[in-house]
């Protein structure tokens, strides 16, 4: 499994070193974009619209736009600095609190928590603590020259970090448009709603769910392969290079002046002159 992070944990004056891997993987089956007309993958160019002209990435700079076309520019150098000031590798925990406690809106993204070399001992420990207590701990670190906060609790035999939401990066639900106010609902309503929930209730198995979706495209691409329905890029022809072209260019020169040059006359043969 690969490591996305080295730092260590604390608690108090407990330090363990830790590894983060990703818990969870995106599945998504990716499409590529063709030329329809040959095939050819699509590539796509980082254009100016005020040169119109391709943009090469050493000349392109990080800048904050704080009104509408008025940018701070901000330099690498700058960027560096920042992220060297605060990028201790180390997950402190700050607070324990109850899980019920946070809202799942908050939840972000899952790591598992491996011991590093020497950390096996505390990491037990911690594991242990919060089981017994039945409380998770929340936490800073920074990921990829961000600050997040995160949780840290057992799963299954594990210790696992969830990165979550600043609250200031939750929508307000006031600004949520068209949400109903109060309806007024008959019991008869209400009873039917909950007698139907009651019937669907069940113990939550994840193993149930499917992505149906992505299982019939996959069929179907494997429909097409199978059957021959495939398309290859047209093959590009080498462009001349310039060292061809000159030479082309310099023998048709030759080629032309020796059409348009006249043929050498014989010079006629003189007389010998008279004796005066």
């Amino acid at each position: 499994m690969h490591t996305v992070w080295k730092g260590s944990i604390s608690f108090g004056l407990v330090n363990i070193p830790i590894k983060l891997h990703a818990a969870t993987e995106n599945k998504d089956i990716k499409l590529r974009q063709l030329h329809k007309e040959c095939h050819t993958p699509i590539q796509y160019q980082k254009i100016c619209p005020g040169c119109q002209q391709e943009v090469k990435n050493e000349d392109i700079v990080k800048a904050y736009e704080y009104e509408k076309n008025k940018f701070v520019i901000l330099d690498e150098e700058d960027l560096e600095k920042l992220k060297k000031e605060n990028e201790a590798k180390a997950v402190e925990i700050i607070d324990f609190v109850q899980l019920e406690e946070i809202d799942p809106i908050y939840f972000e993204r899952s790591y598992f928590i491996a011991p590093g070399d020497g950390g096996a001992k505390a990491y037990a420990l911690l594991r242990e603590a919060l089981l017994k207590s039945g409380k998770i701990g929340v936490a800073k670190i920074i990921i990829r020259s961000k600050e997040q906060l995160a949780v840290v609790r057992v799963y299954k035999n594990t210790l696992l970090m969830e990165t979550i939401h600043f609250p200031d990066e939750v929508r307000k639900v006031e600004d949520v448009p068209n949400t109903p106010s109060d309806q007024e609902l008959s019991k008869k309503e209400v009873d039917t709603a909950l007698l139907l929930i009651d019937q669907l209730t069940t113990s939550f198995d994840p193993t149930k769910y499917k992505d149906d979706y992505r299982t019939a495209l996959m069929e179907l691409i494997e429909e097409k392969r199978t059957g021959k329905q495939t398309v290859h890029p047209k093959e590009q022809e080498a462009p001349a290079s310039n060292v061809t072209d000159l030479m082309s260019a310099l023998q048709a020169s030759i080629d032309k002046t020796k059409k348009k040059k006249p043929a050498a006359r014989k010079k006629p043969a003189t007389k010998a002159k008279k004796n005066a």
